[in-house]
Formats: C-alpha cells, structure tokens, sequence
C-alpha cells in the first residue's frame, strides 16, 4: 500500500488493465484518485482507500523526489547517535 504520491506520479498497480498495460500517470488528487494508463490513454477515477492498496510502487516521482522512500530512523534513535558524535 502507498501513501506518498502526487500529480504528475507514476505508479504500477497490482493488475495489468485490459490493454495490457499495467504504468499509470496519476492526474487528479484528493478523496478520489483519477489515474490515466500510460499504455492506451485510458482515464480511470478510483476512490482514494481503493487506489492506495491496488497501487504496488510509485515508479516515477514528478516533484523530483526518488521514487524509493528512505526507512526513517527508528524510535529513539536520532541523527547524533548515528554520527557518533564527532562533527563533520
């Protein structure tokens, strides 16, 4: 399931469309998402819960943010205990 994506996204779905194609470009966002296939034009309106567990990845990031999110450090531990201290 996702939770991070925007505008302009690329994400691949769980399910190949019927075209074959299973790449869409995300073009409205808010309680509905509204996705386009990128393989026959197609546009797709689907409810916001629904998008998030049949999107699997987002494969391209519009604002320019990687499209692998980074594990964020664990509770507790913080950025100077990483660095052990010493300044850089």
């Amino acid at each position: 399931m996702i939770t991070d994506f925007g505008i302009g996204d690329r994400v691949l779905m769980r399910k190949k469309h019927a075209c074959g194609g299973s790449e869409w470009e995300i073009t409205r966002n808010g309680a509905d998402i509204r996705i386009k296939c990128l393989s026959c034009g197609r546009s797709v309106m689907l409810d916001r819960l629904v998008f998030m567990r049949a999107a699997k990845k987002v494969t391209f990031s519009a604002n320019g943010a990687a499209a692998s999110i980074e594990e964020s450090p664990k509770a507790g531990e913080s950025d100077e205990e990483n660095h052990n201290g010493s300044p850089s």
